[in-house]
Parts: C-alpha cells; structure tokens; sequence
C-alpha cells in the first residue's frame, strides 16, 4: 500500500506519518519544501519510501509517475494567518490542492485533505455549512475556496466522487514537532519557552469583550488529529467536510495554567489556581497587539455533529491533559 503525505516534514504531516508507521506502513512518498533545513528532523526517526520536493512532485503525480497510491493526505500550505501575499497563498494553497484533487480523482486516489477553522473567521458559530464562513484573512479564504470548489464539483456534500475525498477544518492544533513554526507554533510551545527563560509566561490582556486571558479557542492535541485522519483512512466510504476539534472552548488561562503547573510538577512544587499563578506573576498579561484587531478569532468551538454523524466517536483529550502531556515531551527533546 503506497501512501503519499504532503507537508510530511511539517507539523501535523510528520505526526500522520509518525501514525502510518505505528500501523507498520512505510511505503510512503514523503513531499515537502526543505529550504527550512532544521525540518528534517521531524522525519529523522521517521521511516518513508521516497522524499520529493513539492515543487516537481504535484506534476508528476498527476502524470502518473508514482503508480498506484492509495491515498494523499494533504497537509501541506502557507498556514501563516499573517501572510498578506495573496498571489502566493492562493497559488500554494489553492491552486496546488485543485491540482491535487483533479489527479486523485482521475487515479482513484483518495484524498484527506487540511482545511481550517480560519474559513470562519469573523462567526459566532462552527458549522460546516456556507452561512457560518466568513474569513477574516487571504488564509482563511484561500481554505474556504477549495471547500467552495469541492462543494460544487460533488454536489454539496462530497458525495460525488470516483474515490474518497475527506476535509479537516483544523481547529487550535498542539503538541510535538511544530517547533519550526515560529511565531504560528502555538501558544504552548511558546509558554514552554517562556517559563524555561524568563519564570513566566505571557498572555494577551483584554480583547473584544473578553478580560484578559479569557479569549476562547478550541484547543486540539496532535494526537487526536492523527487519530481522527487514521480513522477515515479506515472508512473509505465515508467523505465529506467535517470540524476537527475537541469540541470544547477553553480560554488561553487554562493554557498558561497548565504550562506553569507542569513545571511546577516537574520542580516537585504543588499545583497553583489561576488566582495564585497570577498574583505570583507566572501569568502576565501584555497588551493586545494593534496589529491583529480585527482579524482575530476571540472564541472557537467545533461543532462536531457531523463528525459524529459520520460514526467517528473518537473522545478529545482537554487542554490539562493534553498540554501536561505535551510539556512533558518538550522536557525531553
């Protein structure tokens, strides 16, 4: 079985082949851009196939080069939301995905594919559906276009297709080998960090309605993503656009709670409230920075009635858990 992950040497593709080779698959084609060069080391202790450069592999799978595939999972994009090339997101995130889906389908490829929950944007409400999308940036819509091209190539619900086609709207993913992300790798690597070298950690204050540190996201372990790919991968049958998160909005505190608390643990000191930590200065709130009001997301929640209408009942792990668990892996790299 030959399986291809785009953006295998990223964040959320390194873990779905970390995933494959739990299961003992290796026959994989991994694709990406390492002109970051320090990204190879999420594939180091990885076992693939082959490697090939994104910028000849897109024609070459669609000529038929690679034989038989089973199936792409697509994770490779420009997901920084404060990217305003708009040529270059939607050539890189759009246009290549088109490409992409054009060939599975004529090779009867099944495709599971990365879209975000930047498509809503702006919303108050998480359903896949179009009256809730409303990006607030050229990387929210450069998702939402491809969604929108699948909707209407397959009749609204992904039904009609010659071989599955499966896409995720990523929530607030976290959790090992995102350290090459930089500014985008989430808030907690970045705590991580900030506790190791300076005692504490930084939130943002008031915002949008919200006090400080209580703007909500709907945070998601990289395990449960993996977890939830490999189980349409087991599904064939089932296609469609589905939410991919816990289904629970938790505040950015809970975060920083659960960062300072697993370094507390790992000095043998008790666990603090939110209070405590605060009034400790574990926990400092800056400023919301100008340069994202107005294109930033105070409160995310997956709705996630079509995942579980698809028969996929995988339980999430919450922001204590999963970030306890995460810390404990950055302690050891």
């Amino acid at each position: 079985m030959k399986i291809v992950v785009t953006g295998a040497a990223g964040f959320i593709g390194s873990n779905i082949v970390r995933g494959l080779n739990a299961r003992g698959i290796s026959e994989i084609i991994a694709v990406d851009d390492l002109r970051d060069g320090d990204k190879f080391r999420n594939l180091a202790d990885l076992h693939i196939a082959d490697y090939v450069d994104h910028t000849v592999f897109y024609e070459r799978f669609a000529n038929g080069v690679y034989g038989p595939v089973e199936a792409v999972f697509h994770e490779g994009a420009c997901s920084d939301t404060m990217e305003t090339d708009g040529r270059y997101m939607m050539d890189n995130n759009y246009g290549v995905s088109c490409q992409l889906w054009t060939a599975c389908q004529a090779q009867g490829t099944r495709l599971l594919y990365a879209s975000s929950a930047a498509t809503y944007g702006g919303s108050s409400s998480f359903v896949e559906t179009p009256e809730f999308e409303q990006p607030l940036n050229v990387y929210g819509y450069s998702k939402l276009l491809f969604d929108q091209r699948l909707r209407r190539a397959m009749g609204g619900d992904f039904k009609r297709n010659q071989a599955q086609v499966v896409g995720f709207r990523y929530f607030n993913v976290y959790g090992p080998r995102e350290q090459h992300k930089g500014r985008m790798a989430s808030v907690a690597f970045h705590q991580f960090h900030q506790f190791k070298q300076d005692g504490h950690v930084k939130l943002f204050g008031e915002y949008g309605g919200y006090a400080a540190g209580e703007q909500e996201r709907d945070f998601v372990f990289i395990d449960d993503v993996v977890a939830v790919n490999l189980w349409f991968f087991d599904h064939p049958q089932q296609s469609g656009l589905f939410n991919l998160g816990s289904g629970r909005a938790q505040p950015f505190n809970d975060v920083a709670l659960a960062v300072v608390n697993a370094e507390l643990a790992a000095q043998g000191k008790q666990p603090l409230a939110l209070g405590e930590a605060v009034a400790q200065q574990l926990i400092r709130y800056i400023p919301f920075p100008d340069a994202l009001r107005g294109k930033y997301q105070c409160f995310t929640q997956a709705d996630l009635k079509a995942l579980r209408a698809s028969g996929c009942d995988h339980e999430f792990a919450d922001v204590q858990t999963g970030v306890g668990s995460y810390m404990q892996w950055l302690a050891k790299v």
